[in-house]
């Protein structure tokens, strides 16, 4: 049995569409959409409506960890663009995804990311995609447990939930042969990206759950460029699966 697991997609659909070649499944961890890229400020949704001198400000701003001046950016930029923001913004979404989910192989099975808008995916998904999140499922033998979105950051992206209501997702899974997240546990080294200059956000409650449950692998994704991309902790091996956006290769796991 082979599995290819991808994150942090960000409008990659043409690599997206073969990322399932020579496997049996594909896994998804999250961010189709891309908002804005941090390292070509001309994609996104964000540089189509404000423009790429805009986006380079923001980008700068938000790695200075300006953010509030940021927000104030954002705020000022929303309010002379003659659109309503909400409209705008699910606009783009749903033309990201209507390409994104056309891409996907079957079986995929996939949950969804911090800057992902869960409420769109069933409008998207079709029958070979299976959309799973605080669920478990077995995959040739293998229990894999989902864990969707991200926790509370000043980056206020539309997928953030307290810890508690994380944490709650965490527990409905049990015991499971692999853990898949978007977030990584609460580890510095898996936490930190080493080009934004920052700690993304990680969470305590999937660190508790791999060393009192033990499963074999947990998978995540969201630090495009972290301190270390694989550890072990105990019996478990961590893997950040990659950032798919710029790698275009997906991860494998085989038994």
């Amino acid at each position: 049995m082979k599995v290819h697991v991808v994150s942090d997609v960000h409008g990659n659909a043409k690599d997206l569409a073969m990322a399932g070649d020579g496997a049996d499944a594909l896994i998804c961890l999250g961010d189709l959409v891309l908002f804005l890229d941090y390292a070509d400020h001309s994609r996104g949704i964000f540089p189509d409506l404000f423009g790429v001198e805009n986006a380079d400000l923001i980008v700068a701003l938000r790695t200075a960890r300006r953010f509030e001046e940021a927000r104030e950016l954002g705020r000022r930029l929303w309010s002379e663009l003659e659109a309503d923001r909400e409209s705008a913004i699910e606009s783009a979404v749903r033309r990201q995804y209507a390409e994104m989910f056309a891409a996907f192989p079957t079986p995929t099975y996939a949950t969804y990311g911090n800057v992902d808008i869960p409420t769109l995916w069933p409008e998207y998904a079709g029958p070979g995609t299976t959309v799973l999140d605080g669920e478990r499922v077995e995959i040739g033998g293998r229990v894999f447990g989902f864990v969707g979105g991200g926790l509370i950051s000043p980056m206020r992206t539309p997928y953030e939930i307290s810890e508690e209501e994380y944490a709650a997702k965490v527990e409905a899974l049990g015991e499971v042969d692999v853990l898949c997240s978007h977030i990584p546990p609460e580890i510095p080294e898996l936490t930190y990206d080493t080009v934004a200059r920052r700690f993304e956000r990680g969470s305590r409650a999937l660190l508790d759950a791999i060393r009192r449950t033990r499963p074999r692998y947990a998978l995540f994704g969201h630090v495009h460029q972290p301190l270390v991309r694989r550890m072990r902790i105990g019996a478990t091996e961590c893997v950040n699966v990659g950032h798919f956006a710029s790698t275009g290769r997906p991860w494998a796991l085989e038994w």
